[in-house]
C-alpha cells in the first residue's frame, strides 16, 4: 500500500512540475479582456454642406486605447439619415449591417491598423444627402457611432450620439428644422415603344432599346432595378450602355449610381437573341422598376409610371 501511494505521489508531483515546465516555456497568449482592451471615442461635429450634388459633410472622430497592449479596433456607424453613409477617409474595408429604423449601421475597421496603448487615432466618416438644398438649416438626429474590439467580439468601450446639421443656401446653421426623408421612391421609366435586332458576324443578334429614367424626391434606396416580364425564349438582356454592374440576362441596373432629386438619365439596353433566331415579331417584354434598398424594395409613390412594355422583333 505505502508503495502505490509513494509511486502515485511521485506521478502527480510529476506530471505537476511538468505542467509548470510546460507554462514556464510557452506561456498562453489570453485575448484581451473588456478590461485590457478599453477604449474611448469621441465625436465632433457632422455639418453637411450644400454642393452642386446635395449636401456633403465628414464627422470628426477619435478612438483612444485605454488597454496595456496594442489593439485593432473596429467602429458602428449608425448613419443620420438613411443611405448617407459613403465611406471612412482614409479608406477602410466596411461591412453593412441589417437595417434599423430603416437607416444603415456600417461596420469599419479603424484605419491603420492596431493602436498602441495610450495612443489615439483620428479619422472621419464621410456622408452625403441627396436632397435640393434648402434656404433654411435642418436637423437629423439619431447617428451613433461606437467602438468595438476589432474580432467581432461584443462591444467594449463607449460609444457616442451625434446629428447631421444641413446648413442653408445662405450658410447659415441657426434655428434648424428637422429634416424629414421621404419615405417613398419616386421613380418613373420610359423607352422607345420598339427595337429591332440585327444580326451580327458571329450569326447572333443584336438590339439597342433607348430607355429614360427619372427619379424625384430623396428617398434612402442602393440602386434602381429593372426586372423582364415576358421575355421572349432565346432573348437576353445582355447588359446597359454604359453600364456599372453584370446583367443577370433577364434584369437591368440602372447605370450611373444614385440620382439626385430631379435627375433624369438616358442609356441604352442591350439586347441579345442567339444564332439561329427565326426573323420576325417575337413578342413583347415589360421591364418594371424597382427601387431597392438593402435587401427591400420601397414602396413607390406611383407605381403606374414604373413600367414599360417594347416590342421584340427580328431583323430579317
Amino acid at each position: 500500500m505505502s508503495l502505490t501511494l509513494s509511486i502515485g505521489r511521485r506521478v502527480a508531483v510529476g506530471l505537476a512540475g511538468a505542467a509548470l515546465a510546460l507554462t514556464a516555456a510557452a506561456p498562453a497568449v489570453a485575448a484581451p479582456t473588456t478590461a485590457e482592451a478599453a477604449a474611448d471615442i469621441s465625436v465632433g461635429r457632422l455639418v453637411l454642406e450644400p454642393t452642386a450634388r446635395g449636401y456633403q459633410g465628414r464627422l470628426p472622430v477619435t478612438v483612444t486605447n485605454n488597454g496595456p497592449t496594442a489593439t485593432y479596433f473596429s467602429v458602428d456607424v449608425l448613419e443620420p439619415v438613411a443611405a448617407s453613409f459613403r465611406a471612412l477617409d482614409p479608406e477602410e474595408a466596411c461591412g453593412f449591417q441589417p437595417l434599423r429604423d430603416n437607416r444603415r449601421t456600417v461596420s469599419c475597421g479603424v484605419p491603420g491598423g492596431d493602436i498602441e496603448p495610450g495612443r489615439s487615432r483620428s479619422f472621419a466618416v464621410a456622408f452625403e444627402v441627396l436632397t435640393p438644398i434648402r434656404d433654411v438649416a435642418m436637423i437629423a438626429t439619431g447617428g451613433r457611432i461606437s467602438v468595438n474590439v476589432g474580432d467581432g467580439r461584443e462591444e467594449i468601450a463607449d460609444r457616442a450620439r451625434f446629428a447631421a446639421r444641413f446648413r442653408s443656401a445662405s450658410g447659415s446653421l441657426r434655428n434648424p428644422v428637422p429634416y424629414v426623408q421621404d419615405d417613398q421612391a419616386r421613380a418613373a421609366v420610359t423607352a422607345a415603344g420598339s427595337v429591332t435586332l440585327s444580326r451580327q458576324d458571329d450569326g447572333s443578334y443584336l438590339g439597342r432599346l433607348p430607355v429614360t429614367v427619372r427619379w424625384a424626391g430623396d428617398a434612402g434606396y442602393d440602386y434602381l432595378l429593372a426586372r423582364s416580364v415576358g421575355l421572349p425564349a432565346g432573348v437576353l438582356v445582355w447588359g446597359t450602355d454604359p453600364q456599372d454592374a453584370p446583367s443577370d440576362l433577364t434584369s437591368f441596373i440602372v447605370p450611373g449610381g444614385r440620382f439626385m432629386a430631379g435627375e433624369q438619365r438616358s442609356f441604352d439596353v442591350l439586347l441579345y437573341a442567339e444564332p439561329g433566331a427565326v426573323p420576325g415579331f417575337l413578342g413583347t417584354v415589360t421591364f418594371e422598376l424597382e427601387t431597392r434598398w438593402d435587401s427591400i424594395t420601397v414602396p413607390d409613390a406611383d407605381p403606374a409610371d414604373n413600367s414599360v412594355s417594347v416590342d421584340l422583333t427580328i431583323a430579317g
